[in-house]
């Protein structure tokens, strides 16, 4: 059965801030110091105290593992539907039990099996020289056109946001589609997969390429704040948000679960649940541009700027059950 619309836990630390609720073990793989607000006002607003562990996803997929039946571990939070999906499928996430959850988060970006939610989103968009790409790519799968051949710049094709792309055409299209577009887009690229979104635009600044994928917020960003070799070059990069007359384009998530063996499981819940209230949502949104998953709350100004657009509505839990696949066509392929 799951929890009342407002879990008692999440309802009196509302209220009655001043008084200790315990504590929360969080383990994060997101780096970002703008959640630092996130936690601040969590533990202001219950009372619980938040523990923090930050590494890579993969190192604490692993410290979650050794650490079993033992583990400290309340809540895993992590980017990219593949990540938390490879700690789904590892067995190390239990049933979120949230009817909050339920009710604020679109079943397409929660775990199937209730393991897991989003608690952000991020478009994965097409990037492109106004100056010399007159007919931009207005689909993933115009990436792989060959008269395109030489203007791409991308990240390898072991990065996990290519590899739940590409995860996504095979959900859509069958591996044989989408093998054809991994070698396609191979032929197209300026030169060899390297780097992260930020220097795949900046290669469209440089003039190395003419187009790219990168996720939104790195380019939105670079509006807030100034990104070596990006934001002096920001009017002449247009952007796509693809696939609008089809399935819509392609997100991927910022995504909670909590941990099987939680020590602290009613706080982790009440903690995840926080995340989705308009003030957590409204710290994610405008520290670091990502779009929120609660309807009502707005992008920050700088996300806005770049227009609106349809998301596709695949299940993103399917990204990390394509993971392997998507590795293995891109190995077959020979994309680097």
């Amino acid at each position: 059965m799951r929890r009342p619309y407002l879990s008692a836990l999440l309802l009196v630390a509302l209220a009655t801030p001043a008084f200790a609720q315990g504590e929360v073990n969080v383990y994060s793989s997101r780096h970002y110091d703008t959640d630092d607000s996130l936690y601040k006002t969590f533990e202001e607003s219950t009372g619980i105290k938040v523990n923090r562990i930050e590494d890579d996803a993969n190192v604490l997929i692993e410290r979650m593992t050794s650490e079993g039946e033992l583990g400290a571990a309340d809540v895993f939070i992590t980017v990219d539907a593949g990540r938390i999906g490879r700690a789904d499928l590892a067995g190390l996430l239990q049933p979120l039990n949230s009817d909050i959850i339920d009710e604020k988060v679109a079943p397409e970006l929660r775990s199937p099996d209730d393991h897991w939610t989003a608690i952000s989103t991020r478009a994965r968009a097409i990037f492109y020289d106004k100056a010399s790409v007159e007919n931009p790519p207005q689909t993933y799968q115009d990436l792989a056109d060959p008269k395109y051949e030489g203007m791409i710049c991308t990240r390898s094709s072991s990065n996990v946001y290519n590899l739940s792309l590409l995860g996504s055409i095979i959900a859509h299209d069958g591996e044989d589609a989408a093998r054809a577009w991994a070698e396609g887009l191979k032929n197209n690229l300026a030169r060899d997969p390297q780097g992260g979104d930020t220097d795949q635009l900046r290669g469209i600044v440089s003039g190395e390429c003419q187009i790219a994928i990168a996720n939104h917020y790195y380019f939105a960003r670079a509006f807030r704040s100034e990104v070596s070799g990006l934001t002096e070059g920001l009017d002449k990069i247009g952007v796509v948000f693809p696939n609008q007359e089809t399935t819509g384009t392609h997100v991927n998530i910022s995504a909670a679960g909590i941990a099987k063996y939680a020590p602290n499981v009613d706080n982790a819940r009440a903690f995840i649940e926080y995340l989705l209230t308009p003030t957590a949502q409204e710290l994610i949104a405008n520290g670091n541009d990502e779009f929120p998953v609660v309807e009502g709350v707005e992008p920050a100004p700088e996300v806005t700027q770049l227009g609106s657009f349809r998301r596709d509505e695949l299940n993103v839990g399917s990204f990390a059950m394509n993971g392997d696949v998507a590795q293995r066509i891109f190995n077959e392929v020979g994309y680097r």
